[in-house]
């Protein structure tokens, strides 16, 4: 479960985000458990794969920070084995490689959020706290209406899929592109919208359409068969609620 945070209530106390870091680097980790604590969030902090899975066997983290390069089970595969046993909360992979390809590869595991070794302590923060933001219930105010779609409902007041069988387990970036798609319902998105929207202009369209498809996987009976999620040829993405 991710706790729902409003960006202004994130560092009250009681109400710290809980953020894992994993990695092999002690002086990096010591680092980043000393920025972020004096930021405001709690942080666990494992060496490896196997001392994350045993942190996550006592707590549900708001988001981990989790480098690529670890020696035995890496970045990648952890990635993959959460998303895997439906853990949903925001992966922000650390690596020393920052090409696009290794970026969509991050993506493409599940992860959702990719920053490149050397990185600025504050822009990890800001990104942290920019995929919270997203995770949080949209205000009343914008009075957005639960969309249908098929058997499932996709409530954007609480970014929260549900089906027949009980809710449907969402990753961070899933969530929020579904959002953002269902704020103009058969409006055409152009991937350049949807990647400002996600923070992931830098990276490139190639990530909206990793993010689609994976969101696909989980709103369409068949997703090389969207009903749903369109594809609009030389525009972006539309998506059409209904009961079909």
């Amino acid at each position: 479960m991710v706790h729902n945070l409003h960006d202004d209530m994130m560092l009250e106390e009681g109400m710290a985000p809980h953020v894992i870091v994993v990695d092999d680097d002690p002086r990096l980790r010591r680092l980043l458990q000393r920025y972020l604590s004096e930021h405001g969030f709690r942080i666990s902090v494992a060496a490896n794969a196997a001392e994350a899975r045993q942190a996550l066997g006592g707590i549900q983290p708001d988001a981990m920070v989790l480098d690529v390069t670890m020696p035995g089970e890496n970045g990648l595969e952890l990635t993959r084995a959460l998303r895997d046993t439906g853990q949903e909360f925001p992966i922000l992979l650390l690596t020393a490689r920052g090409e696009p390809a290794d970026r969509i590869t991050g993506l493409e595991a599940g992860a959702d959020d990719y920053l490149g070794k050397p990185f600025e302590p504050r822009e990890l923060l800001l990104r942290l706290k920019a995929h919270l933001r997203r995770l949080a219930p949209a205000p009343a105010a914008d009075n957005l209406r639960i969309i249908r779609l098929g058997d499932l409902e996709f409530d954007p007041m609480r970014a929260l899929l549900s089906g027949p069988e009980g809710n449907i387990h969402l990753t961070g970036g899933e969530a929020a592109l579904l959002s953002v798609l269902a704020r103009r319902p058969n409006e055409v998105f152009t991937r350049e919208e949807i990647a400002k929207a996600l923070d992931m202009a830098e990276i490139g369209e190639r990530a909206v359409d990793v993010q689609v498809t994976r969101l696909r996987r989980r709103i369409e009976p068949d997703p090389r068969e969207p009903r749903f999620l369109h594809t609009i040829r030389g525009r972006g993405y539309v998506l059409k609620p209904g009961i079909q």
